[in-house]
């Protein structure tokens, strides 16, 4: 449904489809909170967003009752649309290791940097967050472990199949519905310009469809955009009958969840670089479709869950018998 539902809007807004997914992921991480946390982000206004950023930047200092955290998040998409900020932080073992985790805080403890100029997702005021001595009560702390493996309290507390799914397993699904709306904006767009469109200079008045090149670069970008909705659509629809069954979501299941999810945006991307490549001057032209959808893609293809040079090399030590390196 995140995938229809974000497809669907970044048909219209890229930028606007990432921020929809990520708002509707963060809740989702939200379950796995204690419960009493999400009392506080949900007891007194059921309609609070939570927006943050995941690296685990500051250093939990152990007070009385919790913590102490400062430091300053950046790329937090979304955060001036939220009530609470989700924040990556390290926490001190008692071996003097530090343990990776997420705290929550509230909007009126932290600031917003205005900090987001891009060529691409633009519009999601992807900004960083600012906490300076932010005090996190015990209760609003959910460690990385936990929410990878999905035995989280929030899930120990439900008990709903939906709130155990490992984080990594369905997640970045959230953030694959904006590629796939903005290549069919561009499709849509290429097809709609290009059934018209003449040549101009030396061989003026061709027709742009007659062209063998065009005419296999909008086939490419049609099937890049079919199969990766099959891909990415069944699995996560193995990935909800495993957690509906009860049945473990095994390492080989994440790990292919993770390569569809890197290689569809990489497909994607190839996708829209073939619209784009015949498209001339009209399609480097600003408010242009195809020219907008391509610097979407690309922003989002940078991303470090779905950039294919990370992702592959993660999957493919997993086939190699060698222990994955990365998210899964």
């Amino acid at each position: 449904m995140v995938i229809r539902i974000n497809s669907e809007i970044g048909q219209g807004c890229a930028s606007t489809a990432w921020v929809c997914g990520l708002g509707m992921t963060h809740q989702w991480i939200m379950s796995g909170f204690p419960p009493r946390a999400q009392e506080d982000v949900w007891g007194q206004n059921p309609e609070a967003i939570t927006f943050g950023s995941y690296g685990p930047i500051a250093e939990a200092k152990p007070v009385d009752g919790g913590w102490t955290i400062s430091g300053s998040w950046p790329f937090a998409s979304g955060c001036d649309h939220g009530q609470w900020a989700l924040l990556g932080a390290r926490f001190p073992d008692a071996d003097g290791s530090m343990i990776p985790g997420f705290v929550l805080a509230p909007a009126a403890e932290y600031t917003i940097l205005d900090d987001w100029f891009t060529n691409g997702l633009a519009a999601t005021g992807s900004k960083s967050i600012v906490c300076e001595d932010v005090f996190v009560p015990s209760h609003r702390q959910l460690l990385f472990a936990d929410i990878m493996s999905g035995n989280t309290p929030g899930y120990r507390a439900s008990g709903k199949a939906l709130y155990g799914i490992p984080l990594f397993a369905g997640n970045p699904t959230s953030l694959i519905g904006p590629a796939l709306g903005a290549l069919q904006s561009a499709i849509d767009a290429f097809i709609e310009t290009t059934r018209v469109r003449t040549t101009r200079g030396m061989k003026a008045g061709n027709k742009m469809a007659d062209y063998a090149a065009v005419q296999s670069a909008i086939a490419f970008a049609c099937a890049a955009l079919d199969s990766g909705r099959l891909m990415i659509l069944r699995d996560l629809e193995e990935t909800h009958d495993a957690a509906e069954s009860g049945r473990e979501i095994t390492l080989d299941a994440r790990i292919r969840n993770r390569l569809t999810q890197g290689y569809l945006i990489k497909q994607v991307m190839m996708a829209i670089d073939e619209l784009y490549n015949v498209s001339g001057v009209t399609g480097i032209t600003m408010g242009n479709r195809v020219e907008r959808a391509w610097r979407d893609i690309h922003a989002i293809s940078q991303h470090v869950t779905l950039n294919w040079n990370i992702v592959s090399t993660m999957c493919g030590q997993h086939f190699l018998g060698l222990a994955p390196q990365g998210h899964y």
